[in-house]
């Protein structure tokens, strides 16, 4: 659970009889408080040392001065010590709770309760910092004063604070500043340092340290018998201030308080190693990432206030002499702690709360003799867990990065919202592509749409355009038959009798196939509630000379293209707009004339000569003489055989492929896609590219224009035309179940294109014919837009922010003095540089994928992505600040 701490410092001084304290935290405030000291607590204390001695006489991790005495009567040292305990902490609770302190004690308190941000350095605890944590530095002087048991001290049970108040010591004097590791490691690294072990058992300190060989690299060192003293040293020296570093230093054995040179270790029999004779190698040891000793010996503060005042991070301690098994016991209890990962404080209250609650009575008051000395700068040191469980464990989402996870992967997953970004999305690839210049102006397009419009209708004399007056249609077809258009589709359905005009263009279907070899391509479509077909009637074509093409269209908005059915036989079910695509190519894609052309005919002219990227290079056609080939089969009115079947006879033995696979085979329906569709998902299914400009796809013509003008002005070159698509051209009857069916919204990107105009299109419709050519378009030229799926894109996003968030944790070194914001622009920190680095990739990112649009054809996601990446980017950063 998270915290928030509050930080104070309490200065607690005696000059003879009168005790000084001194609150501050904040920004500079502070309050004094001066009190007698009650010279009885000096008495009571002297007591319980003596008491506490007596009963811990033997085995003791420090030596204690010899007196003569005679051999008194048997004595229950267990009860004077629980009474002296109980004296001593009476007195000094109620010397803490005197008047005078009030206003500390409640400024402590109400920080522990959430009081608000003027009480220390942290904000206000809210659903972020559910609990308030005060952590109180206490500086005592003189040494015996340090000696009382500080910790003990129940502020927050007087005033029912709901938060923590945790105690940590620190030294009048602070010299070196602590060192924050720039890299973490991947497994602590501890040093164990065993001393003279006269009259001592350390087999349960190695046991206990040993506990940690899962997560933890130790190593030992000590004394050995016959061991060269000043080799010794070195030894010791040279192994704490190893170029691997360390984070732990552990010392087991006797040790005392020294006046000047901050303490002794007793590393062999008689012999002592003063703290100043390896303050350099300590100091190294710091630098190299050590940030935590443990000495688990006798009388400590003078070693924990030299090491925090050469810079340490932490240092915990026995203040007065400890037993040798309190110690082991001490040790075990702190190391399981620290082994599961929590912090040094968590792992002292955790042994110190067992002495005193599970061993109070085997090993009385020993649970106040440990103190945890801290460094104010230094954040609480604690193993950190690796390996690929652990590693995995970091990855897992917090409860904030859960609840943005499923609401990213909801949003991405509706089609709706995907249909309303990709809108967006092609919208601005249309700007891109004009803004850098490549769009195509120079080429014709491979499409001629013949629009019936309302001017056409209203020319035409048409009253009913719903379904369309075939007499119409007729007059349509004779005239691209003059004009010699050789692929003719015809956009409306032809499955109802007009019985008045049905005769009249049979006969102009007739006479343009019998007198020009048109290939005609009629629309047709599945009937959804019998699964039967909408096909043209027999009286106007039959397939011995005729193709059909279904007309199906995916959605309200014209966004996807309609593909060839991967395993689907039944040749109704191929879309028009392929059907049109293969009629161009096989009229127009290779040479009709043997006889005129000998060598290996031209096959890539697939709409215009310049317009539509050569298929030879990807074809085996290329490497065929022209009697291979042979002549490409055309319709013939006395003809009984399927001539779709001849066609696609004709292309399997000139390719070697199926029909089917001439275009690119991202226009076959690919298994992935097909199984996306069970789960409601457009996956990898191709686009509709909208970013090309209308007029680089198709030429309108409106139906009135055509008719009305001379056939000399339209005439198609024989050898490179465009298809004809005969489709509807707006008006509001157009459609098949029900009117204005055919007239789709405006994509966005086609509107922006019409703006551009000159004069600019007002029109607000979409007609479908207009999609039926871009996908011909798009066939033709064999570039299929393919999006890549925002959920899939979304999950990668997800990995990527996370992966960062934890990165960024990592990065060190942030500067602390820093002034004003222009500062912090000017110079930013290492972490705020790599948050710019990370802005400028995003922005290249979305460079990148405009033009891998245009180069590969493959659309990339922008929004959702990245703002999934940014979202887990912010919400580790917002995390770490929470536990920082």
């Amino acid at each position: 659970m998270t915290q928030s701490a509050s930080v104070f410092h309490l200065k607690v001084q005696r000059i003879e009889q009168v005790c000084l304290f001194e609150l501050s935290w904040g920004r500079g405030q502070q309050l004094g408080v001066t009190l007698p000291y009650p010279e009885a607590l000096n008495t009571l204390y002297q007591e319980w040392s003596s008491v506490y001695l007596s009963f811990y006489k033997t085995a003791l991790r420090g030596r204690v001065a010899a007196k003569g005495s005679i051999l008194p009567p048997p004595v229950d040292w267990h009860a004077k010590l629980v009474q002296a305990e109980a004296k001593l902490l009476y007195e000094f609770h109620h010397w803490l709770r005197r008047a005078e302190l009030y206003e500390i004690r409640s400024r402590l308190a109400q920080a522990a309760r959430g009081g608000g941000i003027e009480s220390g350095n942290s904000p206000i605890p809210n659903s972020q910092f559910p609990i308030p944590t005060v952590d109180v530095f206490l500086t005592c002087n003189p040494l015996d004063l340090e000696r009382l048991p500080w910790e003990a001290w129940e502020i927050g049970t007087e005033f029912a604070a709901t938060g923590k108040i945790r105690f940590f010591r620190k030294p009048l004097n602070i010299v070196g500043a602590t060192v924050t590791p720039q890299r973490r490691r991947r497994r602590a690294r501890i040093l164990a340092i065993l001393g003279d072990d006269t009259g001592l058992n350390f087999q349960a300190d190695r046991e206990a340290v040993r506990s940690l060989n899962s997560i933890a690299d130790i190593e030992f060192v000590g004394w050995q018998p016959g061991e060269d003293i000043p080799q010794l040293k070195t030894k010791i020296s040279a192994a704490i201030a190893d170029a691997r570093g360390w984070d732990v230093l552990f010392f087991a054995g006797h040790s005392n308080e020294t006046d000047l040179t901050g303490g002794e270790l007793g590393i062999a029999p008689g012999i002592s190693l003063n703290l100043r004779e390896i303050a350099q190698p300590l100091t190294v040891a710091k630098e190299q990432g050590l940030q935590f000793a443990i000495f688990n010996s006798c009388n400590g503060l003078s070693l924990a206030n030299a090491l925090i005042n050469l810079g340490l991070s932490q240092v915990a301690v026995m203040r007065e002499p400890i037993h040798n098994q309190v110690a082991q016991e001490f040790l075990v209890r702190f190391l399981q702690r620290l082994g599961e990962y929590k912090d040094v404080y968590e792992a002292l209250q955790y042994a110190c709360q067992y002495l005193k609650l599970e061993k109070h009575f085997t090993y009385p008051s020993t649970h106040l003799i440990p103190s945890l000395f801290r460094h104010p700068d230094a954040p609480l040191f604690r193993i950190e867990p690796y390996g690929i469980k652990q590693q995995l464990k970091r990855w897992l989402p917090t409860r904030k990065e859960a609840i943005a996870l499923t609401a990213l992967g909801l949003v991405s997953w509706q089609l709706s919202v995907q249909g309303f970004l990709l809108d967006r999305r092609v919208l601005v690839q249309s700007g891109y592509r004009q803004l850098t210049n490549q769009v195509e102006t120079t080429q014709p397009p491979p499409v001629l749409i013949v629009e019936i419009d309302n001017e056409s209708i209203r020319k035409g004399g048409i009253s009913q355009p719903n379904p369309m007056d075939r007499s119409y249609l007729a007059d349509l077809v004779t005239k691209l038959a003059a004009i010699n258009a050789k692929v003719v589709g015809i956009d409306y359905l032809l499955d109802r009798y007009q019985k008045e005009n049905d005769q009249k263009l049979a006969n102009a279907i007739r006479a343009s196939v019998q007198q020009q070899a048109t290939w005609f391509v009629f629309a047709i479509q599945r009937h959804h509630n019998t699964g039967g077909w909408f096909e043209v009637l027999p009286e106007l074509a039959q397939p011995s000379w005729s193709l059909q093409g279904n007309i199906l269209g995916l959605g309200r908005y014209l966004q996807y293209m309609t593909l060839v059915p991967r395993d689907n036989p039944d040749p109704r079910n191929m879309p028009l707009a392929y059907m049109l695509a293969l009629s161009h190519w096989l009229n127009f894609g290779q040479s009709q004339d043997c006889s005129s052309n000998p060598s290996p005919p031209n096959i890539g002219k697939l709409g215009s000569p310049s317009s539509v990227p050569s298929l030879a290079r990807e074809s085996a056609l290329s490497n065929l003489s022209c009697e291979q080939f042979g002549k490409v089969p055309q319709p013939q009115l006395q003809s009984s055989a399927d001539w779709f079947s001849q066609l696609t006879t004709y292309v399997t033995n000139i390719t070697g492929k199926d029909y089917r696979h001439i275009f690119s085979p991202t226009a076959r329906l690919q298994p992935l896609t097909n199984w996306a569709y069970l789960l409601r998902q457009m996956w990898l299914h191709p686009i509709i590219d909208y970013s090309i400009p209308p007029e680089q796809v198709y030429r309108r013509v409106p139906a009135w224009k055509l008719l009305e003008s001379p056939v000399t002005s339209l005439k198609l070159d024989s050898q490179e035309q465009p298809v004809v698509i005969i489709a509807a051209g707006g008006y509001d009857e157009a459609g098949v179940a029900a009117e204005g069916q055919d007239n789709f919204p405006l994509p966005l990107a086609v509107g922006y294109w019409r703006s551009q105009e000159n004069p600019p299109d007002p029109r607000q419709i979409f007609p479908g014919g207009e999609a039926q050519a871009y996908m011909v378009h798009h066939l033709l030229n064999q570039r299929l837009v393919v999006p890549i799926p925002d959920f899939w894109l979304v999950g990668v996003a997800v990995l990527l922010g996370k992966g960062t968030a934890l990165a960024l944790e990592r990065v060190k070194g942030e500067r602390k003095n820093r002034q004003g914001k222009l500062w912090l622009l000017a110079i930013p920190s290492r972490r705020g540089k790599w948050l710019l680095l990370l802005g400028g990739t995003t922005a290249v990112y979305g460079l990148a994928s405009l033009q891998l649009y245009i180069t590969a054809a493959v659309l990339m996601p922008w929004l959702l992505p990245i703002s999934a990446f940014w979202t887990f980017v912010f919400l580790g950063l917002l995390e770490g600040k929470s536990h920082a």
